[in-house]
């Protein structure tokens, strides 16, 4: 996501029931899903060892396979460049390897919690990641229009910041009844959230985040907005999302996801890795000890798909890079929706023309960062003068924007996200080279704290990304713009094929920019285990009766259904 929201509202009572559904859209229990010991579904026997292909090896292909493979289907899985997709963890060349960076997803909400159950799964730690004024964050600089303010609280920063936030907590409350909906999805009381959201899809799909504000009375002040754009008021600026549909936004807060976030330690790509590997204790058809890795040819996916059309009894036929074609009864495709338009060769009748109107609608936002190992977290030193920390977490309208300080203990090598940007920021490092870009970063840091002579503790040389050019990617993540509910409900519902046409069934679309809540990996988890269900429906599989999986019930929670869709 580009960034988190302030942490603006009172949230409830501890007391109260966690949040564990993720939107409001879709009002599915995907953790309950998950946790019922009927399993997914079943297949007949006579489709055991049914190859099924799966593009895209990053988080939703790695969970679709997995399921796939534990209901004794063989999955398929192409992966263009390596296994993690967008959970990619790269290291520092000649530093010690538990120094890492998280070039795409870092940061997790404990609302997540489908994505939660693969994390357990394989038995990976999280600790609490430094956000802006986060408790796990020793201390937080907002460096706005050349004027810097130190703060450990929201309430150590200058009255004007405050009052941004109460703002930004009036505008939701009345602009959105936001305590009305955080309050019935804690409760998962579908028809209310149902209820609440359908008049707000409809009221709210044409409004972009920054005209939602501008309507607010609490935010008449353009200086409140702009503060609020440009640095929030300790988790994040927004300005980046301003062009955005409102009710991207609001996905985010009600569901809490912008609060409590996690890290993994030892970085995120670890759990498509261990996915990859694990032996399920309860599979069908397949002996024990088999996993997605042992189910392919020296343990590695197939290449890149370089073209996908239908063939004869409609199939799906796919050919890879290395010119190999194979010819499946059912696919999930759930690489970024762009590469069937781009990378691949498509056929036409691979999806009704209003998918493919979708599919090329979808927006994408650039997203850059830049990390670099130093020898210690020289920043928790305290500066004789002030008594405070010589450096901490900066958000600034600067080129740099958001820096994170990572670290693992005071004694150990620890790591500098020096900037982390997103849209027109991102643009502009694009044409600079990892050294370039780290010299600006560093010239922007001086700025803020003249006092700190970072580059001397840098151990190694910068690593960066540029999601906009990646090849497989092309952008970060999707982020609909007004007017792009019914676009983004098509896509969603991909996975209910029995409403099209028979020769436009058997292959499904996951990932996150299939979900209502991309850039998050929940999104991608979610969409997965749709396109699960998906394939065990066309292959003539059914759920246990006692857990009803999201097909079963989707017609008493489907997505609002607007006009001229």
């Amino acid at each position: 996501m580009t960034s988190t929201v302030p942490n603006a509202i009172e949230h409830a009572d501890e007391q109260q029931p966690p949040i564990t559904m993720f939107g409001p859209d879709f009002p599915y229990a995907y953790d309950d899903f998950l946790a019922h010991p009927a399993g997914l579904g079943q297949i007949p026997a006579t489709a055991h060892g049914t190859e099924v292909a799966v593009i895209g090896g990053g988080l939703s292909g790695v969970v679709a396979a997995y399921e796939l493979m534990k209901m004794g289907l063989k999955p398929v899985v192409y992966e263009a460049d390596r296994i993690g997709g967008r959970l990619r963890t790269v290291g520092f060349d000649g530093c010690d390897p538990s120094l890492t960076a998280e070039m795409g997803a870092m940061r997790f909400p404990p609302s997540s919690t489908a994505l939660q159950h693969y994390i357990d799964l394989v038995s990976l730690e999280t600790r609490a990641f430094p956000n802006p004024l986060a408790e796990a964050t020793p201390s937080t600089v907002v460096d706005l229009k050349g004027e810097s303010h130190y703060a450990e609280t929201l309430d150590d920063l200058p009255q004007v910041y405050r009052d941004v936030a109460e703002a930004w907590s009036k505008c939701l409350e009345e602009g959105a009844d936001f305590s009305d909906m955080n309050r019935a999805l804690r409760e998962r009381d579908v028809p209310r959230i149902r209820e609440i959201w359908a008049k707000l899809v409809e009221k709210l799909d044409n409004q972009t985040f920054y005209g939602f504000l501008c309507d607010s009375e609490a935010f008449k002040s353009f200086r409140h907005r702009e503060i609020f754009g440009q640095v929030g008021f300790g988790t994040g600026g927004w300005d980046t999302d301003f062009p955005n549909s409102i009710l991207e936004i609001l996905r985010v807060v009600y569901t809490e996801a912008d609060d409590h976030h996690r890290g993994i330690v030892g970085g995120s790509q670890q759990l498509p890795l261990r996915l990859w590997e694990r032996e399920p204790e309860k599979i069908v058809h397949w002996p024990h000890g088999t996993s997605l890795k042992s189910l392919h040819a020296d343990g590695e996916p197939r290449p890149a798909v370089t073209r996908l059309n239908r063939t004869a009894g409609n199939r799906i036929t796919v050919t890879d890079a290395d010119g190999d074609i194979r010819t499946y009864q059912a696919a999930i495709f759930t690489a970024q929706s762009w590469m069937l338009l781009s990378k691949i060769a498509c056929d036409d009748s691979l999806f009704p023309i209003d998918h493919w109107t979708a599919i090329e609608r979808t927006h994408y936002m650039e997203s850059s960062k830049l990390f670099v190992p130093v020898d210690r977290p020289f920043w928790l030193d305290k500066d004789e003068a002030t008594g405070r920390d010589v450096m901490s977490m900066t958000l600034t309208d600067r080129m740099t924007r958001g820096t994170y300080l990572l670290d693992d203990g005071p004694d150990r090598p620890a790591v500098i996200c020096l900037s982390y940007t997103w849209c027109d920021d991102s643009l502009k490092w694009l044409p600079l080279s990892a050294n370039e870009r780290m010299e600006v970063m560093l010239k922007s840091l001086g700025e803020i704290y003249p006092n700190v002579d970072i580059r001397k503790h840098i151990i190694g040389n910068p690593v960066t990304v540029s999601w906009e050019n990646e090849p497989y990617f092309m952008g970060a993540f999707k982020a609909n713009l007004p007017g792009h509910y019914r676009y983004q409900r098509r896509l969603f519902t991909h996975f209910m094929q029995e409403r099209l046409p028979e020769d436009k069934r058997g292959i499904f679309l996951a990932g996150d920019d299939i979900s209502w809540t991309a850039g998050w990996a929940e999104g991608a988890v979610q969409t997965a285990l749709n396109a699960v269900w998906g394939v065990m429906h066309h292959l003539g599989g059914e759920t246990d009766a006692t857990n009803p999986g999201p097909g079963d019930l989707f017609e008493e929670i489907a997505p609002v259904e607007l006009p001229e869709d």
